[in-house]
């Protein structure tokens, strides 16, 4: 969450930063009041608190020289603020929760060096790559037989069950078969390697208690996009970032460990909710799929460093891929609620004419860690680590642009060769 002490010292700047992503000030003041009542009921409980320990002294004294009569007058006193203190006591909590609340809800503030506009429509290009660009060669052009939907050749070719899916868990539930099961794999154990010389491996559960999703900032704002099984207050997680966020929740960190990187492939769960009807056929919106993420608990100076390695990576197994692909700076009416800046990277998929974003590379500052309570020990105190996240990658999508790019002229499928060691016969054909 923000931190509100330095709402209290520079409202004003908090304000405009927080203006940039349609916060208005009004919530803002609103929250600075309730801060204001409830530190002054902090102050009227403590008070109350002092005095009764003054007073339970005073009756110790009373009862030392047998002043009975002054004994039972301190106590009757020491009841009645006893009451009033508990009073005051539930006041203070019900405004502190009201306050925490409203906090919860606020997001992150955007850094300076993201882009201003409402929506995804003022993102901001910043590159694109493809095959043989730094030789010259003009952005590439695609045969007819590779403007084929994915899900038409890949039905043809035995390896994408759509129908199958939807009869075990309803629609966007995607079934791998064959060829496309393995192709999955492969993807996921190709970038596993990639990144084993920095990141520790780490296999998380799938389902993530509600402070745990509360840690990241999914919740309470994004619970409509979440899968809950509220009898064993548990939430299906939506990427690995969750559980990795919170891996070190509660605890105070010595600078000497930092940056601590971790990467982790798990299924990711999401509801989608209001997408019905908006770019959900085949694998270009799901429910479920597969990611590898990759996540650092860092310091402040650690961040940009980490961030860029973190979105080299992501680009790295992209062109490894041999996927055409652009490079986009989201504005700050787009960023995730807990994101000071986010680059996101898109595959161009020939066979349905789109750009796909397959990776999300976001730096949160202390944001997360503040909710998730992880901190930092160093010369000059105790503070909040900063946290930094990417997709490398998620792959429904990227399974969805190498089965349309490397679509033949004979309906088959010729993977890249970097996948050769996780996949062997590179040539995907139908089923028998």
């Amino acid at each position: 969450m923000i931190d509100l002490a330095q709402l209290r010292r520079e409202p004003d700047f908090v304000k405009a930063a927080l203006a940039r992503r349609g916060v208005p000030a009004a919530t803002l003041d609103a929250i600075v009041e309730l801060d204001v009542e409830h530190r002054r009921l902090l102050q009227d409980a403590e008070t109350l608190r002092a005095q009764i320990k003054d007073l339970s002294r005073q009756v110790a004294e009373a009862r030392r020289a047998k002043a009975d009569d002054a004994s039972e007058g301190l106590q009757r006193a020491s009841r009645e603020l006893g009451e009033r203190e508990r009073a005051a006591s539930e006041a203070t909590e019900a405004v502190a929760a009201r306050l925490r609340a409203e906090l919860l809800m606020i997001p992150n503030l955007p850094s300076p060096e993201t882009p201003d506009g409402p929506d995804e429509s003022a993102n901001v290009e910043v590159r694109r790559w493809w095959v043989g660009m730094e030789d010259g060669a003009p952005f590439p052009t695609y045969a007819d037989f590779q403007r084929v939907a994915h899900w038409d050749s890949a039905r043809e070719l035995g390896i994408l069950d759509l129908e199958s899916g939807a009869k075990l868990a309803g629609s966007m539930f995607p079934l791998y078969r064959g060829d496309g099961a393995r192709l999955l794999r492969a993807l996921s154990f190709f970038a596993l390697d990639r990144h084993r010389d920095a990141y520790e491996e780490i296999r998380p559960p799938s389902v993530a208690l509600t402070e745990t999703m509360m840690s990241t900032g999914h919740l309470p704002k994004s619970a409509d996009d979440m899968y809950e099984v509220p009898r064993d207050d548990l939430w299906l997680i939506p990427t690995a970032e969750v559980p990795l966020t919170s891996m070190r929740r509660g605890e105070i960190l010595d600078e000497s460990v930092l940056p601590i990187r971790l990467t982790a492939l798990t299924a990711c769960f999401r509801r989608e909710a209001g997408a019905a009807g908006r770019d959900t056929r085949g694998l270009l919106r799901v429910h479920e799929f597969d990611k590898v993420e990759l996540f650092a608990y860092c310091t402040p100076d650690q961040a940009e460093a980490a961030h860029a390695d973190i979105l080299a990576r992501a680009e790295g197994l992209l062109r490894e891929l041999g996927l055409t692909y652009r490079v986009l700076d989201l504005c700050a009416g787009d960023l995730g609620t807990s994101s000071a800046r986010t680059i996101d990277l898109e595959v161009y998929s020939p066979g349905v004419d789109k750009w796909l974003e397959v990776s999300s590379v976001s730096w949160f500052r202390d944001f997360q860690a503040r909710r998730a309570n992880v901190r930092y020990r160093s010369a000059q105190g105790t503070q909040f680590v900063h946290t930094v996240n990417g997709s490398a990658l998620a792959w429904a999508r990227i399974w969805a642009a190498l089965v349309e790019t490397y679509r033949q002229a004979d309906a088959t499928v010729k993977l890249p060769e970097v996948l050769a060691p996780y996949f062997g016969d590179l040539t995907i054909r139908p089923r028998a």
